[in-house]
């Protein structure tokens, strides 16, 4: 059941640390000591026709991002099977661009059948926006999940990106889910987005009944607009990390980009304060910490939570 606004608001005066305590005893009740680890690949990178302020891989801003065509099927599977001895559940086929276009649809199809015939890893997709019957397709071909962040609130959303629309980003998750598709959707928090901000996003998200929310913590890279932004205090993004899984209680909430560099040694109280998830290997265009240290981090959390 879904909290309503007093609820919400009744929480927002609550100090971090009681936020947190409720948080973690929410998570361990309705999702157990299961923490999942998934990866991705940067399969197609640059050249994206998108203004999304926080991104290196926009035509709009001047970066050194690599610009290469989809890799090839023996890349990304090996990839696949990397990801699988890592420990990771989910690899997930990472493209840049607007939207699925017609030449990209076939290729990634197949790519996704390659893997599944070969390595025993649910395989999800990040392809932009794409229709009902794109991802029909690709789900036929063996796809377990799709992939599309809101980024930010419905509120927020026009500053941070202008040449699509949150309708659009909505209209897409809609499409995977009526495709009969699993759905991780959720954002980034630090983009200059108030509490009010990341609360709105997390409600929708619970309207939405998605499957896995990953929140990303901004990394500000040179070349984009938010290069300079102010990164978040700790305590801010530990209360984030406590109000998504108080609203979302059954979904998987995984720590993706920006966990290592924002939260420095606080990265063990983001798994105390609800999330029971990561992203390993890399998040595009930057690379992340060793598979073994993940590893050795995920046993240490399960052994807390005991």
């Amino acid at each position: 059941m879904n909290l309503c606004p007093a609820e919400i608001e009744s929480l927002v005066t609550l100090p971090c640390r009681e936020l947190m305590s409720r948080a973690l005893a929410t998570k361990l009740a309705r999702r157990g000591r299961s923490l999942s680890l998934c990866s991705i690949i940067n399969a197609k990178s640059g050249q994206c026709s998108e203004d999304c302020r926080f991104c290196t891989q926009s035509v709009h801003f001047k970066t050194d991002t690599p610009v290469y065509p989809l890799k090839t099927a023996e890349e990304i599977v090996a990839a696949a099977r990397q990801a699988q001895k890592d420990g990771a559940t989910h690899f997930s086929i990472v493209t840049s661009g607007r939207a699925i276009t017609g030449r990209l649809l076939p290729a990634v199809a197949d790519i996704i059948a390659a893997i599944r015939d070969q390595v025993d890893i649910h395989v999800c997709a990040s392809l932009g926006i794409a229709t009902q019957q794109d991802l029909q397709t690709l789900k036929q071909a063996g796809l377990s999940r799709y992939h599309h962040n809101l980024e930010t609130s419905r509120e927020f959303f026009p500053s941070i990106v202008t040449t699509h629309t949150f309708e659009e980003r909505l209209a897409t998750i809609q499409a995977a889910q009526q495709a009969g598709l699993e759905v991780c959707a959720g954002g980034i928090i630090g983009l200059g987005e108030s509490e009010t901000d990341r609360i709105s996003m997390a409600v929708t998200l619970a309207g939405l009944r998605v499957e896995s929310v990953p929140i990303n913590i901004l990394i500000p890279l040179p070349g984009t607009p938010l290069a300079e932004t102010k990164p978040l205090a700790t305590q801010e993004i530990l209360r984030a990390i406590a109000l998504f899984r108080l609203i979302l209680p059954d979904a998987a909430l995984r720590l993706a980009a920006g966990r290592e560099s924002a939260l420095h040694d606080f990265l063990g109280s983001a798994f105390m304060a609800g999330a029971d998830g990561m992203m390993i290997g890399g998040y595009l265009t930057q690379r992340g910490r060793s598979a073994a240290m993940d590893r050795q981090f995920v046993q240490a959390i399960q052994d807390l939570w005991q």
